[in-house]
């Protein structure tokens, strides 16, 4: 009964017409429930068989429908026939419900298991997520504390030469920093150090855009100074307006030969985070201290997400080569010295007006 119920889905595929649990259980007068049964159980014989294999991220993005995410899993040599696949999720309810991430995945794997894995987030049985701006220290810490990973053991992974280079990263690149790409990651229990540097190092080069590298020839930038650029902005930006804006700023900076004078870059010199940058902090003696080194430090601060590093590729065009903060995160932008120090001014005026306000309840 298995082969023969198999081979008659494989049939209905490649003629194009794979029918619904109802239309069969019409033909064949087979209760509904049974029927699904059957089919569930033949199709099981297509899934996957055998030891699996090395495992690869696959993305699911928010709101991606059945097929789309089959045909990620297809592609990633997951699953085979994705026709039958779909079918057969569907039989087993998968439908709309499917919980978005990178998902880290062995081909073979039991059909069961993968669409346990979509709609639970398990089977891969972790979410890791990492947030926008997050320093490579930052992403090991939360590495220990969620995925039991030693802290030591994953630092290492991120500064070995051998499988940075086997990863794509730029030769130039001393660390992975930069390139552990921030986002949400459904992953399996007990993951090592080097296989998530792996996961999340190929994250960061799905997400790269095959016309971003026409772009960086126009600017005259390499991909490991524009990740750098992007980092810089990632940790300068509170109001998501702003980002095309200071990385205008920076850029027009770099081409007049100008310092970038970017406070997020002395506070990564530090090897801290500083709460606020302090004159007295502008003397620290490091490369990363663009107060006192001339154009783009060695390498990226931070990791950058998606529209930092679209706004390093694309900024504002406008002359600005000046901005400061506001309480409440927007910029001033200015173009000249003397506009500058009226933004600044005016800051310090609304710093003090707020902190002249009466807190509420005392």
């Amino acid at each position: 009964m298995t082969s023969s119920a198999e081979c008659g889905v494989r049939n209905a595929e490649c003629k194009g017409k794979l029918h619904t649990p109802s239309d069969l259980a019409l033909q064949f007068r087979i209760p509904h429930s049974t029927l699904r049964t059957l089919l569930a159980g033949a199709l099981t014989a297509c899934g996957g068989a055998g030891s699996p294999g090395e495992r690869a991220p696959v993305t699911i993005p928010p709101g991606a429908p059945l097929e789309a995410a089959v045909d990620s899993l297809a592609a990633r040599g997951i699953v085979e026939h994705a026709g039958l696949f779909v079918l057969y999720a569907r039989l087993r309810g998968l439908r709309g419900s499917l919980k978005s991430g990178v998902y880290l995945l062995a081909p073979r794997t039991p059909w069961s298991n993968v669409v346990e894995a979509l709609e639970r987030g398990r089977g891969v049985e972790q979410r890791f997520t990492v947030r926008e701006g997050l320093r490579l220290t930052e992403v090991a810490d939360l590495a220990r504390a969620q995925l039991k990973i030693p802290r030591d053991s994953f630092t290492v992974a991120t500064e070995d030469s051998t499988l940075l280079a086997g990863l794509g990263l730029p030769e130039e690149a001393p660390s992975a920093e930069g390139y552990l790409f921030p986002t949400t990651y459904m992953l399996p229990l007990h993951i090592g150090a080097r296989e998530l540097v792996r996961v999340m190092t190929h994250q960061f080069m799905e997400q790269w855009s095959p016309e971003w590298q026409a772009r960086l020839d126009s600017l005259g930038f390499s991909r490991h100074q524009l990740v750098t650029l992007a980092s810089i902005i990632e940790a300068e930006v509170r109001y998501d307006p702003d980002r095309p804006f200071i990385s205008a700023v920076y850029q027009n900076r770099l081409r007049r030969g100008m310092r970038l004078e970017a406070d997020p870059t002395v506070s990564y010199a530090h090897g801290r985070r500083l709460r606020r940058v302090w004159e007295k902090n502008l003397a620290v003696r490091s490369s990363y201290n663009t107060y006192l080194h001339a154009g783009l430090p060695p390498g990226p601060i931070a990791q950058p997400g998606r529209a930092s590093l679209a706004a390093a590729l694309y900024p504002a065009n406008v002359p600005f080569l000046f901005f400061v903060a506001q309480p409440d995160g927007k910029h001033i932008f200015s173009t000249t010295y003397a506009e500058h120090l009226v933004a600044i001014r005016a800051v310090k005026r609304q710093r003090t007006e707020a902190r002249a306000q009466p807190v509420p309840g005392r």
